[in-house]
């Protein structure tokens, strides 16, 4: 009788016990994807990647004049160059505040990153989703400039990107940029849309693809020529270095999507250089 009262105790707590494993279960967070990208840059355009709390990355980037630019100045090399050094803070894992120099037309740039939505292993959430702003301020004299208000831009981007693989990572990101004041003919507000991959070919090396499209219709020969960047990352855990080919100079989004005249396909290409090196405090 003991025995089989043991049973019958035993069955009916069963459920009991069966429900209180899948709620335990149920309540085990997801583990997120690693990211996208190993960089918080693909060549021209920024990825999802997000480093961890009070960690701080350094950047670099620089671009050489044109190969096609003049004579005898090596391949762009010795041609005028373009170079931006920033800094980004991340005061959260999900939340990053960032400012650069650059020095065509002076910009000094404030930047935000937020992560929104982050892809897990199992899938349930299938891609990333990051925001990344800025608000760049032209330093140039003030004898350019009626209004102070005029040397204001902004950039707003948002990022999907997913892993697919261990080798590939692909994103794509709608944006808008904006200008308070653009000379005759140059409208304030262009609609883009940027595209970009990775494959590893090396648990160290990637090739990189970056296209950037703009969506707008100036007229009189001034619409912005779409940017196109190909180039190879050698990456650790804390740093990345990419060496590209790009038709894109201005470096700060906005400038790039707005304004860029150079044509890849006819020779306006440049070579030029990102290196990013995070640390953690």
């Amino acid at each position: 009788m003991k025995s089989n009262r043991s049973i019958l105790y035993f069955l009916f707590l069963l459920p009991v016990l069966v429900i209180g494993q899948e709620k335990k279960k149920d309540t085990v967070p997801e583990k997120p994807e690693r990211p996208a990208f190993e960089s918080s840059f693909i060549i021209d355009n920024p990825t999802n990647v997000l480093f961890g709390k009070k960690g701080m990355e350094m950047q670099i980037k620089h671009r050489f004049g044109l190969i096609n630019g003049g004579e005898n100045d090596l391949a762009g090399i010795w041609a005028p160059a373009n170079i931006r050094l920033g800094l980004a803070y991340a005061f959260h894992d999900r939340f990053t505040l960032g400012f650069g120099t650059t020095k065509f037309d002076r910009l000094q740039d404030f930047s935000l990153k937020i992560g929104l939505f982050r892809q897990t292993r199992s899938n349930k959430v299938p891609f990333s989703v990051s925001y990344y702003g800025n608000f760049v301020i032209d330093a140039r004299k003030k004898e350019l400039f009626d209004n102070d208000q005029d040397r204001f831009s902004f950039f707003n981007q948002l990022i999907i990107a997913r892993r697919f693989s261990r080798n590939l990572s692909l994103q794509v990101a709608p944006s808008i940029s904006h200008y308070n004041f653009v000379e005759s003919g140059i409208k304030n507000d262009v609609f883009g849309v940027a595209m970009g991959g990775r494959y590893k070919v090396s648990p160290q090396t990637s090739i990189l693809i970056d296209y950037s499209h703009p969506f707008t219709d100036f007229g009189d020969g001034l619409d912005p020529e779409p940017g196109l960047s190909l180039g190879v990352e050698f990456a650790t855990s804390g740093h990345a270095f990419q060496l590209l080919i790009s038709n894109y100079d201005g470096i700060v989004q906005q400038r790039n999507y707005v304004f860029n005249q150079n044509d890849f396909f006819k020779g306006d290409f440049l070579i030029g250089f990102n290196i990013t090196r995070v640390y953690k405090f």
